[in-house]
């Protein structure tokens, strides 16, 4: 018969329970007690992986840029589903936002999870030290080596917008994306570009505008439409029409502040430039004209990610995302309400 919990817990003359929670990295105990039931265990042979966690509390940490909902309430459905899926489960869910600046170990203390749900963005030196809290994770909208993911079919998504305005002859078609270093933007602005290659059409690289850091988003996204305005009117000179006839932006919230540009330099939507977006927030289908966006179920986004830190082995590296299928909703900014 094998070394047993109990007599990793005689050997080191603590209680079963801290042997436990040693050999899980739970918290509640001195990092000495830690050290010594870990080495105890190992010189007896013990194999840790007898021993799983049962999963009761889970933390859904996100990013701080991401919490203001009022502007892009994208993760308010997300956290949504995510609730839903704990409570049929009976879990317990908690909410902490952090940044760069923040002691998140400290914050993690306080939590005490058994498992972790990062959704969105977040730098990588915290992904780093959720990493070595070792307890099962799972990224939400977010892709990183060693971590199973959930995410949006962003490439099949771009695909749709870009072959909807294709259908309707647009050509030129400016793609306003913001930082790459977001997985669902990188991934939205490789769809963009395919599409171009899928389509046999030439790709003018002038067309594609990145939003300023540091700058709050809607407005991050009125300046990338006005830098694309100048743009086209500085190479009036040379060019019949430089203006872009369509606009595919990275998210709804920027599509709609971009479209606020172009209605007040007195271009009209969708005759003269046709608006597409991501998300279909609710403030999409209530705009003037209603702004035609890829859709995505949000809720299924954190119910998945529930789903997936209960299996057995949350923490291998899956080869392929989980991904969540997306559709095209055709409304007026793009000059069609037909697919």
């Amino acid at each position: 018969m094998g070394t047993t919990i109990r007599d990793v817990a005689r050997a080191a003359s603590v209680s079963i329970g801290t042997v436990s929670r040693a050999l899980k990295n739970q918290p509640g105990l001195s990092e000495a007690t830690r050290v010594r039931v870990v080495e105890v265990a190992q010189q007896l042979g013990y194999d840790s992986a007898q021993l799983r966690t049962r999963i009761r509390r889970v933390t859904f940490l996100l990013h701080r840029q991401h919490n203001n909902f009022a502007v892009s309430p994208f993760f308010s459905h997300v956290l949504n589903g995510f609730e839903q899926a704990c409570r049929e489960r009976r879990l317990v869910p908690s909410v902490l936002t952090a940044g760069p600046t923040q002691d998140l170990a400290q914050q993690m203390r306080l939590h005490a999870p058994d498992a972790i749900a990062v959704a969105g963005f977040v730098e990588p030196e915290l992904l780093a030290h959720l990493h070595s809290l070792n307890r099962p994770t799972i990224l939400i909208d977010l892709r990183a080596p060693g971590f199973r993911s959930v995410n949006i079919d962003n490439i099949r998504g771009a695909a749709l917008a870009m072959q909807h305005l294709f259908a309707l002859g647009r050509r030129r078609v400016a793609f306003i994306g913001g930082s790459l270093a977001h997985h669902s933007i990188s991934q939205r602005a490789l769809g963009y570009r395919l599409a171009y290659f899928e389509a046999g059409l030439l790709f003018d690289p002038m067309l594609e505008i990145n939003t300023q850091p540091g700058i709050a988003a809607d407005l991050a996204a009125a300046d990338a439409m006005e830098r694309l305005i100048a743009q086209a009117r500085a190479q009036a000179r040379t060019q019949s029409n430089p203006l872009p006839d369509a606009v595919f932006a990275y998210n709804d919230a920027a599509a709609l502040a971009a479209m606020r540009v172009c209605l007040a330099h007195g271009l009209r939507v969708p005759q003269d430039i046709a608006f597409v977006g991501f998300d279909d927030i609710p403030a999409a289908a209530q705009s003037t004209p209603p702004l035609s966006t890829v859709t995505v179920d949000k809720e299924a986004l954190g119910r998945r990610g529930v789903d997936l830190l209960l299996e057995d082995s949350p923490n291998t590296l899956d080869p392929a995302d989980t991904l969540v299928p997306v559709n095209f909703i055709p409304r007026a900014s793009s000059g069609s309400t037909t697919t």
